[in-house]
């Protein structure tokens, strides 16, 4: 794919992986729109991203379907077209599943696998004219199970199973999907502050070059479902 003014939209994208994704498709030529739940969390990641016309800042919340639809439409006004889907919006939530509430299990599972389903769904067709690639952000967790990690577990191995099965509805439109699936990456998530204590860990703008390595590669070539992990684990 030539990068050169092509089209991605990444959902959660106003801090961590999403924001460093964004950063490295920018650098490449993209132009990028960015969501979130907040509007004003959006609008200064995207200022921070740089105000040349090639930053997009969308308010959506991917539990609501209309959210997504709305966002879709927001950059096909812009733009014209829509060539890359990353859904990378996600939650952490880890108790025992005897101590886990009926909220907490609807959080994750609207969050972390109804929105991967609402973002595909909203741009599944532009996609189809684009002959586009659409990437879910997964994790580990979607292959090994852990204690207090029902929840999260259960959405994880979803998305992945989810993102592989759509693969083999949407290839024959030449449309690219892909799930990755990071171990321990220095982020935010469940509550993280990144810190030098996090240096053995994945660093965001790793995803980032590994997305771009992605849509460079020559489309007779799929990496459907790609893990990634540290080199090292923390030394204790």
């Amino acid at each position: 794919m030539n990068l050169q003014g092509k089209v991605a939209y990444i959902t959660g994208g106003s801090k961590g992986i999403g924001y460093s994704v964004a950063q490295s498709l920018l650098k490449a030529g993209m132009k990028v729109a960015i969501s979130g739940r907040s509007l004003h969390s959006v609008q200064e990641a995207a200022s921070q991203l740089g105000n040349n016309g090639n930053v997009l800042a969308i308010q959506s919340d991917v539990t609501k379907h209309k959210d997504e639809e709305n966002a879709i439409k927001t950059i096909l006004d812009t733009w014209g077209t829509l060539d890359v889907v990353l859904a990378n919006a996600g939650v952490g939530i880890f108790a025992p599943i005897d101590e886990m509430s009926e909220e907490q299990w609807h959080t994750l599972i609207n969050t972390n696998l109804n929105g991967v389903f609402h973002t595909l769904k909203a741009s599944v067709e532009a996609l189809k004219r684009s002959k586009g690639y659409y990437i879910t952000l997964a994790s580990l967790a979607g292959a090994n199970f852990f204690a207090m990690g029902a929840g999260y577990n259960a959405t994880k191995f979803g998305v992945v199973g989810f993102t592989q099965a759509a693969m083999l509805d949407l290839r024959k439109y030449d449309i690219k999907v892909s799930t990755i699936m990071p171990g321990s990456v220095a982020t935010h998530f469940n509550n993280n502050e990144p810190s030098e204590k996090d240096a053995w860990k994945i660093q965001p703008e790793d995803i980032g070059e590994l997305v771009l390595d992605l849509l460079k590669m020559h489309p007779r070539t799929l990496p459907s479902k790609i893990e990634v992990r540290p080199s090292r684990p923390d030394k204790k």
